[in-house]
């Protein structure tokens, strides 16, 4: 006997076992078991999704020799012949190749009169009938609004808008979902085990995701990865035999972007380049990875409920630590945009690699209305006083008079020294992350309404209304310990904190 391809071998033959569209098999389920049963139905869905399938178990449901039944035997006569597709009453109509009138009145209207050979019901299934002329859906206008009492029509289409009103209003209408990642995966991983295939989990999640709710286009595409690699299937080998960018690839992007890393940003992409990978797929997969990061973000606990698999949440979880929802809002709109422009581009890799700079160079902005609202906010800089300068008015001594030496000379604190310390290593401080990260210094550190250095810590703190900046600097926190420690030669705390009210006023 020929080989049997998975998609095939693995056809669901009763409702149960029909994946992700429970609404549609519990209503059809229901119908056969109280006896209201529509004499048309329009499928509409996706491809993969199990539009006719589902309507090849409703004929056999309907024809079953056990009669009308939810639960069809599978093994009688009528069932067996159904779903190999052979019935004589049951008959699969491709609209596409019977687009014309003339083809719906031979095939369809001719035999309506006709009683069924064998079975209880005569069912046309007609695939994509979208494709019909509009003349044909005229045609059947009438007979699918009465047809006789032993036909039902099963119409399947992927594009529902296409069918004219007329034809919907005179049917029942079910909508078919795409099948979520997780729930293609666990089924994957049914047929691996049946199949005797051992594939890593993380290898059928990237066959999951990459098949966007198609069933059919997973089991297809498990059976070119095994057809390939044998028994044993790896996520490298998944990658290699269906093009795809493996999830590490994308976490490492991602890592280059936190890091600002520009050299290592480009030898990614270089790598991405020589495994072949289509960049614009590149793009595509970060611009998931960013929606990832942010729906961690905003609801946690969804995390286990939607496409991420079980070993990359912590690794998510640690990059989305390093962006501000503002700069995932941010990063998406630019990789949606960065998508289409190489779509177009005769140099795709030059695209590619800019958009990762642009990505580093995003990190570092803040929206120009949170800054002129931090502006309006501030206080005017006023100039202080020396700390030492008399309360009362000084009096000139008149040009003739001697000069008068105080009478008790000015002492100088025993803790000026450690003061005048403290200062330089301020000073020292400032010029590091001046020469290091000027944009940094001009648009965060430059903000903070005071800089408190004592022998083991580096306090900056921010006024309530600079909390955006605030987020900055802890981001940045990292790079600042480091700095302070070479150049104070010794490690230093650096902290940020948040003034309690508005800031005390100058002494007079």
């Amino acid at each position: 006997m020929s080989y049997q391809v998975l998609a095939r071998k693995w056809r669901p033959q009763r409702f149960d076992e029909v994946i992700g569209q429970e609404p549609v098999t519990r209503t059809l389920r229901n119908a056969i078991a109280g006896g209201r049963i529509a004499h048309a139905f329009v499928f509409a869905g996706p491809r993969g999704c199990g539009k006719t399938t589902t309507a090849r178990i409703l004929a056999k449901a309907l024809n079953c020799v056990r009669g009308t039944s939810a639960e069809p035997c599978g093994a009688c006569d009528a069932c067996v012949e159904i779903a190999q597709g052979r019935d004589i009453d049951v008959l699969e109509i491709d609209a596409a190749s019977h687009t014309g009138i003339d083809n719906i009145r031979e095939v369809v209207i001719a035999g309506l009169s006709i009683a069924p050979v064998r079975d209880r019901y005569k069912v046309f299934i007609i695939d994509e009938v979208h494709q019909l002329s509009i003349p044909s859906f005229n045609a059947l206008l009438k007979s699918i609004e009465e047809p006789p009492g032993h036909v039902v029509f099963v119409m399947a289409t992927t594009e529902l808008h296409k069918i004219p009103d007329t034809i919907l209003s005179r049917s029942q209408v079910f909508e078919f979902k795409t099948i979520s990642a997780k729930a293609i995966a666990r089924q994957l991983r049914t047929i691996a085990d049946a199949e005797r295939i051992d594939v890593a989990d993380d290898a059928l999640a990237l066959i999951a995701r990459a098949a966007e709710g198609s069933m059919r286009d997973a089991q297809s595409a498990l059976d070119q990865v095994v057809a390939f690699a044998g028994d044993r299937v790896t996520v490298d080998e998944v990658s290699a035999v269906l093009g795809l960018v493996g999830r590490d690839l994308l976490f490492e992007l991602v890592d280059a972007v936190v890091a600002e890393d520009g050299p290592r940003a480009f030898a990614l992409a270089d790598r991405a380049v020589e495994s072949g990978h289509d960049l614009r797929l590149v793009v595509r997969e970060l611009a998931r990875v960013v929606r990832d990061m942010m729906l961690l973000a905003v609801d946690p606990a969804r995390a286990g409920d939607g496409e991420l698999a079980e070993g990359e949440l912590d690794r998510l979880k640690i990059l989305g630590g390093g962006f501000s929802r503002e700069d995932l809002l941010r990063a998406f709109d630019l990789l949606a945009k960065a998508e289409q422009e190489i779509r177009g581009s005769s140099q795709p890799r030059y695209h590619f690699e800019m958009v990762l700079l642009r990505w580093m160079h995003l990190r570092k902005l803040v929206p120009l209305m949170e800054l002129l609202e931090q502006i309006g906010k501030s206080p005017t800089p006023r100039t202080q006083l020396p700390t030492d300068a008399p309360s009362h008015p000084r009096t000139v001594a008149p040009s003739n008079a001697p000069a008068v030496a105080p009478s008790h000379p000015r002492t100088v604190a025993p803790d000026a020294p450690p003061a005048a310390a403290s200062g330089s290593l301020k000073d020292r401080f400032l010029n590091e992350i001046r020469s290091g990260k000027g944009f940094f210094y001009n648009t965060v550190v430059a903000q903070a309404q005071r800089i408190d250095v004592t022998g083991e810590a580096i306090t900056f703190t921010f006024l309530p209304a600079h909390r955006a900046l605030r987020e900055q600097f802890e981001q940045a926190r990292p790079w600042l310990e480091a700095a302070a420690a070479r150049v104070a030669g010794r490690t230093i705390a650096v902290t940020a904190v948040q003034a309690s009210g508005s800031p005390p006023e100058a002494e007079q």
